[in-house]
C-alpha cells in the first residue's frame, strides 16, 4: 500500500471514530483550571479528550450488555485504565508528529471536513450551517474540531509512515499455513475384551492380597474430617408457610408488567443527520434501489449498531405511533427519535399477553412461600448465634430450636446432602479442631454451623473390607495389560508385512484428518499422537476402553489448486501483516513515551471520574 493511501485509510478511520465519540458527549466538558490529565513530553492530553473518550467507551459497554453500565462497574472491568492507555497513546503519537515535524495545513483540514457526510446538505456538498449547528449540539466549538482534526490527521500521517510497506514474508505465511493445513490418512482399529481368545481367569485370594498390597494407593481413602453439623433450610420449613390470598393477589399486581404486557415489536433504527437525508434513503428503499441491510452498511454500521430489540410502543417517544402503525414488518419513517431523524424496520409483531392471576396463582405462592421461609430461617439467625455465644452446643441447640443435627465424615470427594453447599465444603476445608462453632449463610438457602470433631489421616482400607473392589481392580488391570500385549503382537505383525485387512478386525479409515479434527470413538489426545508420527509408523494407544492400534498411511500438504484454501492463506497472510503492523506501531509508541517522558495529573484524573459517579 502506497503511503498517500494508507494515509487517506488512517484518515478516515480516524474521523469516523471522532464523529462516534462525539455524538451525544458534548455536555462532558470541564471548564476552569482542570484542562489537562497529563502530558506526553511537550503535548498537553486534554481533560475532554479523556472524558469523552470514557463516555464513549461506557456508552458502548451499556448497549453490549444492554443495560446501563455505572462508572463503577466500568473501574471494576478495568475501562478507565484502557481508555487512559489510549489516550496516553495519541498524545505519544501527537508528540512524535511535533518533534519530527509533521504538520497538516488549512487546505487539507477544509478538505477532511467537506468530506464528512454527516456536514453535507441533501446536495451532497457542504453545508456551513449543519457544521456549526452539528458541532454546538455536541458542545464543541469550531476551533476545537478543526484542531482535533488537524492533529489526527497528522498522527495519521505518522501512523502510515511508521507501519507503510509492512507485509507478511512469503516464506512465513506458507510455512505457517502449510503445517496448520497438513492433513494425515489413517487406518486403525481397536481391540476391547472381545478381541480375546482367552477367558479372564478367576484369581485366587493370594493374588488379590498382593494386588491389594502392591496397589494400595487405590484403595486409600484421603483425609477425613469428622464433623457434627447443624442445618435449616427453606425446604425443611417450606410446609409449615401459609400465603395469604389477599397477600397473592397484591404479588400479583406488584409483578403485573410479567403478566400484562402491551403489543411489542424488534425494531431496528438507522438515525440520519437530517431529514432531506432520511427522507431520500427512505426514497431509495421505496424505488427499489437498496435494502435497509445496504443503507446500515453504507454509514459503516453494523445491524448489532442499529438494533433496538423488543420495544414498545412508548419506547419509541414520537416515532412510537408510526411504527406501530405498521400492521406487519416492514419499513416506518423518517420519523424523529431522541438522535434526529431516523428510519425504523420491524422485523416482527409480538402480540400484547395477558396471564390471569388464576394461571400462575400456584407457582406465586410456590415464589411467596420460598421467600417467607428463607425469611423465617434468616429471621432466627441472631437467636441462633446468641445461644452459641452463650455456651450452647450444636446437640443443645438442635433440641431447643427447629434446626436440625446430622454428622458427617467429609472429604471434597463427598458431595451429598448439606456437603453439596459450596459455603458448608469451604468451611468444612477451613475449619480447625477446637474451633468454636459459629452461625453461616448456607448459600442464602438457609442456615448452617458446624464442628470438626476429628482428623482422621488418610488410611489403606483393610483388604477384606473392599475385596470386590480389589477383584474388579485386579480384573480391570489384567485385561488392559493382555489387550496392551496383544496390540503390540498384531503392530509387529503389521512392521513385519501383514495387512491390517487380514487381522480381522474392524478398521477404521480416516483420510485428509486435520489438526484440530476430534475422532468418535478415540480419546482427546488421539490426533496429537497421530500428527507425532512419521510417514508409514505403526503405533499402539491404550485408553480405558481398551487398545488400539495405528498406522500412519499418508502425510498430506495442503492441495495448491484448493480455490478456498488459497483464499484463506491470503487471508492469513493480511491478517499476520496487520499484526506485524499493530506490533510495530505499539513498540514505536512504547518508544516515544520511554524517551518523551508521560506525567500524568492524578488530580484531574480524579476530577473527571467524580463527574462520572
Amino acid at each position: 500500500m502506497a503511503t498517500g493511501t494508507a494515509s487517506k485509510a488512517f484518515v478516515w478511520v480516524i474521523l469516523g471514530l471522532l464523529i462516534v465519540a462525539l455524538a451525544g458527549f458534548g455536555a462532558t466538558s470541564f471548564g476552569g483550571q482542570v484542562r489537562s490529565i497529563g502530558k506526553v513530553g511537550e503535548t498537553e492530553i486534554p481533560t475532554d479528550t479523556y472524558a469523552r473518550a470514557l463516555q464513549a467507551e461506557l456508552s458502548a459497554l451499556s448497549a453490549q450488555m444492554g443495560q446501563s453500565v455505572s462508572f463503577a462497574q466500568a473501574r471494576a472491568f478495568g475501562i478507565d485504565q484502557q481508555v487512559l492507555g489510549r489516550v496516553v497513546s495519541d498524545a505519544a503519537l501527537d508528540e512524535a508528529t511535533r518533534a519530527i515535524g509533521i504538520s497538516v495545513g488549512d487546505d487539507t483540514v477544509r478538505e477532511r471536513i467537506f468530506e464528512i457526510p454527516g456536514f453535507q446538505g441533501a446536495d451532497g456538498a457542504f453545508d456551513p450551517e449543519a457544521y456549526r449547528f452539528t458541532l454546538g449540539r455536541q458542545g464543541v466549538t469550531v476551533a476545537e474540531f478543526e484542531e482535533q482534526i488537524r492533529s489526527n490527521t497528522a498522527r495519521s500521517v505518522l501512523q502510515a509512515a511508521v507501519i507503510g510497506g509492512v507485509t507478511t514474508p512469503p516464506v512465513y505465511a506458507d510455512t505457517l499455513y502449510d503445517w496448520a493445513r497438513q492433513t494425515r490418512d489413517i487406518t486403525w482399529a481397536r481391540l476391547t475384551e472381545d478381541n480375546l481368545e482367552i477367558t479372564t481367569p478367576v484369581p485366587d485370594d493370594a493374588t488379590l492380597r498382593a494386588f491389594h498390597n502392591d496397589n494400595e494407593n487405590l484403595f486409600t481413602v484421603p483425609e477425613t474430617r469428622a464433623i457434627t453439623y447443624v442445618w435449616l433450610t427453606t425446604d425443611m420449613v417450606l410446609d409449615t408457610v401459609e400465603v395469604d390470598e389477599a397477600r397473592l393477589r397484591e404479588f400479583y399486581d406488584e409483578q403485573i408488567e410479567m403478566f400484562v404486557r402491551p403489543e411489542r415489536r424488534l425494531v431496528e433504527r438507522l438515525v440520519y443527520s437530517s431529514d432531506e437525508a432520511a427522507a431520500e434513503a427512505k426514497a431509495r428503499l421505496d424505488s427499489g434501489e437498496v435494502t435497509f441491510d445496504a443503507l446500515v452498511e453504507e454509514r459503516g454500521l453494523t445491524l448489532d449498531d442499529v438494533d433496538l430489540g423488543e420495544v414498545r410502543s412508548v419506547d419509541l417517544d414520537e416515532a412510537g405511533e408510526i411504527v406501530f402503525a405498521l400492521e406487519g414488518p416492514g419499513i416506518a419513517g423518517p420519523a424523529r427519535s431522541v438522535f434526529g431523524p431516523a428510519l425504523f424496520r420491524v422485523n416482527a409483531v409480538l402480540a400484547a399477553q395477558e396471564t390471569p392471576f388464576e394461571d400462575v396463582v400456584d407457582e406465586l405462592r410456590a415464589e411467596l412461600a420460598t421467600d417467607t421461609a428463607r425469611r423465617t430461617i434468616l429471621d432466627m439467625e441472631e437467636d441462633m448465634a446468641d445461644l452459641l455465644a452463650g455456651g450452647a452446643t450444636l446437640e443443645d441447640l438442635a433440641a431447643e430450636t427447629e434446626i436440625r443435627l446430622g454428622t458427617i465424615e467429609w472429604r471434597p470427594d463427598v458431595d451429598i446432602d448439606i456437603a453439596a453447599y459450596d459455603a458448608f465444603r469451604a468451611e468444612a476445608r477451613r475449619v480447625a479442631e477446637g474451633d468454636f462453632p459459629e452461625i453461616l449463610r448456607l448459600d442464602e438457602d438457609g442456615l448452617f454451623a458446624l464442628r470438626l470433631d476429628e482428623v482422621i489421616a488418610p488410611r489403606v482400607e483393610p483388604f477384606d473390607d473392599v475385596a470386590e473392589a480389589v477383584t474388579e481392580a485386579w480384573r480391570n488391570d489384567w485385561t488392559a495389560s493382555t489387550l496392551e500385549a496383544e496390540a503390540n503382537a498384531v503392530a509387529e505383525e503389521l512392521r513385519g508385512g501383514r495387512e491390517m485387512a487380514g487381522l480381522g478386525l474392524a478398521l477404521n479409515t480416516d483420510r485428509g484428518v486435520l489438526r484440530d479434527a476430534f475422532l468418535e470413538g478415540t480419546p482427546p489426545d488421539f490426533v496429537d499422537r497421530v500428527f507425532g508420527m512419521e510417514d508409514g509408523e505403526i503405533v499402539v494407544l491404550t485408553d480405558e476402553l481398551g487398545a488400539m492400534v495405528i498406522r500412519l498411511d499418508a502425510v498430506n500438504g495442503p492441495d495448491p489448486n484448493d480455490a478456498e484454501g488459497n483464499a484463506l492463506r491470503d487471508q492469513f497472510a493480511g491478517q499476520v501483516s496487520q499484526d506485524f503492523a499493530n506490533d510495530i506501531l505499539t513498540y514505536f509508541t512504547i518508544a516515544t513515551q520511554t524517551e518523551a517522558g508521560i506525567e500524568l495529573n492524578q488530580q484531574a484524573l480524579n476530577a473527571v471520574h467524580a463527574a462520572f459517579n
